[in-house]
């Protein structure tokens, strides 16, 4: 972006300000992506340019949460300390307007980009288009004659193949914003040149990003340990043999996670030592919180319950690796941290990542909220704003967005006269 001439230029910037929102109040409850957004829009609006803001709220996979992008802008004001206008049109009449009347320095956000159809979740699994037969689409078409620039500061949803991430950078000069520079950059480092010992940290209910990331790390050498906590750590243990009962077999089954009970073989069989597992878990007893201790391969748990935490000595035996780590990586809280009774685990786990010497990365939704719940952001070396597209980037899977950036820097070294 640096590289670029932006003084009464009309710019596109899409960053990712998807936020948690209140289920009753509608109004955002965490506003660390659009915290994040801050410095490139400052950047933009200090040396004149005339931004119009495209982003999205919600989706149809979680509708409660698609609401209008009002609230944001005027988070995104107090926070850049400079008026953030808002029209409730995405790329129609009142938003072409907004965007032909904006002065050098002013900015306005758009109407919430899941308005559109082109831009839902749903329209992209069905109708799969690629980026250039998403030129028609209204979005691109509407929006792409009014400006001379496009920023995508958006890494959070660089899996995503939609034209607002995707299509214009077929058609203006392009350039990567702060925050997606930073964030491509820490998950870079952490991928190809970690500082050793390098350690993953895996937990959470979402395990097929842990499955799809540990193959990658293991077999190219980037990780030098896994801590597997959450339902990972149990479908672990499962693989070796343990029998941790019918609960938590029903659980995994219901879930429809016992399908990755023959990966995990797979990883154990090939790097077994890699893996630190829990050595003891927490269950309800009677309404109180009591531990026992895993059993070895073949035997049965003592306890006929589920494990929504790890236990005292699997968190003191976690608190060594990390003292000694060079980097850490973590994706995915220790246990339902959420209630009180279970937060035990995560809370002395991230605790302990937060003040670790090594470079620390974290990221992900519920990763980045139990990290705000029990300690200061400020602590780790990086907290990613992504979370699917983070997992899929250091499993080595291509992202959409990183391809069409990629195209549009190809181009821009073929047309230098566009650059600054």
């Amino acid at each position: 972006m640096t590289e670029f001439e932006v003084r009464g230029k009309t710019v596109i910037f899409r960053p990712d300000i998807n936020s948690p929102i209140d289920p009753a109040t509608k109004r955002i409850v965490n506003t660390n992506r659009i915290e994040k957004t801050v410095p490139t829009l400052n950047w933009l609006l200090e040396r004149g340019a005339k931004v119009a803001l495209i982003a999205h709220q919600g989706d149809t996979l979680d509708y409660q949460n698609l609401i209008p992008l009002a609230e944001h802008a005027q988070k995104l004001s107090d926070l850049a300390r400079r008026k953030v206008g808002y029209v409730d049109d995405v790329c129609g009449p009142a938003a072409i307007a907004a965007v032909k009347a904006l002065a050098p320095g002013e900015a306005v956000i758009l109407g919430n980009l899941r308005y559109l159809a082109e831009e839902i979740s749903t329209f992209e699994t069905a109708v799969k288009l690629k980026a250039p037969e998403m030129l028609d689409t209204w979005l691109v078409r509407s929006l792409a004659p009014v400006a001379d620039l496009y920023v995508n500061d958006a890494f959070a949803a660089a899996h995503r193949n939609a034209p607002s991430m995707v299509a214009f950078q077929e058609l203006l000069p392009t350039a990567g914003g702060i925050q997606l520079m930073e964030e491509y950059t820490a998950l870079k480092t952490v991928l190809d040149n970690p500082k050793r010992p390098c350690v993953y940290v895996l937990g959470g209910a979402k395990i097929s990003d842990a499955f799809d990331m540990m193959r990658k790390v293991l077999e190219e050498g980037t990780a030098d340990q896994i801590l597997a906590a959450g339902v990972t750590g149990l479908v672990m243990h499962l693989a070796r043999g343990v029998e941790l009962g019918q609960p938590t077999r029903k659980f995994l089954k219901d879930k429809g996670l016992e399908e990755f009970v023959p990966e995990a073989r797979k990883l154990l069989d090939a790097w077994g030592p890699k893996y630190l597992l829990p050595v003891d878990l927490a269950y309800d007893s009677g309404g109180a919180r009591a531990e026992v201790d895993v059993p070895a391969p073949g035997a049965a748990i003592a306890a006929d319950k589920l494990f929504p935490d790890v236990g005292a000595k699997t968190v003191a035996l976690f608190k060594r690796s990390i003292a000694s780590a060079g980097s850490i990586f973590v994706n995915g809280p220790a246990g339902m941290y959420e209630d009180e009774r279970w937060a035990y685990g995560t809370r002395e786990i991230w605790t302990a990542i937060s003040k670790a010497p090594g470079y620390t990365v974290v990221g992900g939704g519920d990763t980045i909220s139990a990290a705000t719940k029990f300690t200061d952001l400020s602590d780790y070396g990086y907290v990613c704003t992504g979370g699917g597209a983070m997992v899929r980037f250091l499993a080595g899977k291509r992202l959409p967005l990183i391809e069409a950036m990629e195209r549009a820097f190809d181009r821009n070294l073929r047309e230098p006269l566009r650059r600054a």
